[in-house]
């Protein structure tokens, strides 16, 4: 008997719609990485891109427990001397809520090419509407 490796022309990706509000961001992010990784089917296959595509909205509603909207903090460093920027999740739920989402998830996927292919198949909107109906998106159960 040999074992399955999928193809990445084989794969047959599906699209997910997850709705966040009053969801907790750390329980959001692990499902839609693992449905990003693909690690939710029986072909998952560590070297291959086998995920589904990840819609996710009113990322602007989601929740964290505790004071973190105060005390976590957010960083951005520009690679030169002097440019590290730092804001709390209150101030870039503000200004950016999607970044919250996306932050979160980008850590649990690979730091290689095959984790920048996967963080391409996710969708973040900060209101309740999306533009991708043609695909017909299943609901995703967080």
């Amino acid at each position: 008997m040999t074992t399955y490796m999928a193809k990445p022309d084989e794969v047959d990706k599906k699209w997910y719609v997850v709705d966040a509000e009053g969801k907790t961001l750390g329980r959001i992010a692990s499902r839609i990485a693992t449905v990003l990784r693909g690690k939710h089917k029986p072909e998952y296959t560590p070297h291959v891109d086998t995920g589904d595509f990840v819609i996710v909205v009113n990322s602007e509603k989601v929740t964290l427990t505790g004071n973190k909207w105060d005390q976590k903090n957010h960083y951005k460093h520009s690679q030169y001397p002097g440019g590290l920027k730092s804001k709390t999740y209150r101030e870039l739920r503000e200004k950016n809520p999607q970044e919250i989402i996306r932050h979160a998830v980008d850590g649990m996927v690979p730091n290689n090419k095959l984790g920048t292919k996967m963080m391409k198949k996710l969708k973040i909107y900060a209101g309740p509407d999306h533009p991708h109906q043609a695909q017909k998106p299943e609901e995703l159960e967080v």
